[in-house]
């Protein structure tokens, strides 16, 4: 019998493509490959009777062509905060053993680089939002500006990893990350944010 979970939160991700990352339409990275750094943060959040408010999730993704033909490589980073049993249930909704929309994910996934538990600091301030995970990354974006200083936002587009909410496209500041031989250093590219549900099927 599977567990009932169910998450609540914030999505964060900055990544090499131009703003707006023609991954979300389907269409090939910009400049070929995608790095792409990933973040949750959990509002409210439960897995069986343990509770996940208030943790942090981080995912750094390379993938060496377009997302939906390739296999990518990850590494999953867990907030070092969390005690033993809500560790354990991350890892198993974000590994894609707990079903929902991370199995989904899960099953573009080649290789794993690794899995740590880590200080994540996730901010919001605004329009801005901020990821940092200590020793390894440090990420910046702002919302792009649209008519009458709204936020530019884009719905159902079809690959979507916060479904059933519009995506506010963003700029980074600044992309940092080094960690399993890989290293990106990146600014002035696309960032996306948004409010997050996932639950089991």
């Amino acid at each position: 019998m599977s567990t009932d979970w169910k998450l609540d939160g914030t999505y964060f991700e900055t990544c090499n493509c131009d703003v707006a990352c023609p991954c979300v339409f389907l269409s090939a990275p910009t400049t070929g490959e995608c790095t792409v750094l990933i973040a949750w943060h959990i509002n409210k959040g439960s897995f069986g009777d343990i509770s996940l408010d208030g943790l942090n999730i981080a995912l750094a993704v390379y993938s060496p062509g377009h997302m939906l033909e390739v296999q990518w490589k990850v590494a999953l980073y867990l907030d070092e905060t969390a005690d033993q049993s809500q560790t354990e249930a991350l890892t198993k909704i974000f590994a894609g053993q707990a079903g929902g929309h991370p199995a989904k994910l899960g099953e573009h996934i080649g290789e794993v680089l690794g899995v740590k538990s880590v200080a994540i600091d996730y901010q919001e301030n605004g329009k801005k939002r901020s990821l940092k995970i200590a020793d390894i990354a440090e990420a910046e974006i702002e919302a792009n500006e649209g008519q009458g200083g709204a936020e530019i936002t884009i719905e159902n587009h079809p690959f979507c990893i916060a479904p059933g909410y519009p995506a506010v496209t963003a700029k980074s500041s600044k992309l940092s990350y080094e960690d399993h031989g890989l290293q990106w250093e990146i600014s002035e590219k696309n960032g996306f944010f948004s409010p997050f549900t996932y639950q089991a099927d």
